[in-house]
């Protein structure tokens, strides 16, 4: 039984340098990489806010590995009833061995498992090489234990990376392993 490396050493010993020659590059610094991950929860303004932050908090702190920051409203909004420094959210970092782990665990055990799936969008690339993947349920994660969820809410994802366009990006997260959905064949 051979056990597979994780993500990062695979990023550096055989990813990176195929990438490298698709782009057309002999420059390592210049081989987009992945920079960081940013996982984030909105929070909806309920009669039990500070115990929905908690829940997600501590479901957030499950699945990434890492405490997140719950993060506060910036200005009054009277028609959806929050007051400046109400939580409005709880958001994550993840950088290094734990944003590899994270992708790992995404690419290949969270959304492969999900019903009907037929990859991500590609149209999700924001124009500077970085990637925005929205989530509607947390329970596809392993870490979340649907029997104990009291409400479902979504997530998101953002995947930045060093990659100077949006083609740069995509070739990086293929090769790292994200499902992108498959394009129709043109006529």
């Amino acid at each position: 039984m051979t056990t597979d490396p994780n993500l990062q050493v695979r990023f550096a010993q055989t990813i990176r340098p195929a990438l490298g020659k698709s782009l057309g590059s002999a420059n390592l610094m210049a081989i987009p990489r992945p920079l960081k991950v940013i996982v984030n929860v909105g929070i909806k303004k309920s009669d039990t806010s500070t115990k929905d932050v908690e829940i997600a908090r501590g479901e957030l702190a499950s699945i990434t590995g890492q405490q997140p920051k719950v993060g506060g409203a910036k200005q009054s909004i009277a028609g959806f009833k929050i007051r400046a420094g109400d939580p409005v959210g709880v958001s994550v970092t993840l950088r290094g061995s734990k944003m590899f782990d994270f992708l790992d665990k995404l690419c290949r055990i969270v959304l492969p498992q999900v019903k009907d799936f037929r990859g991500v969008k590609t149209t999700a690339f924001d124009g500077s090489g970085n990637y925005t993947l929205g989530l509607t349920e947390q329970i596809i994660f392993p870490e979340i234990d649907y029997s104990k969820t009291e409400k479902i809410h979504g997530l998101e994802i953002v995947i930045v990376t060093s990659a100077k366009n949006d083609k740069d990006a995509r070739e990086l997260l293929t090769a790292l392993g994200m499902p992108f959905a498959k394009l129709e064949k043109e006529n």
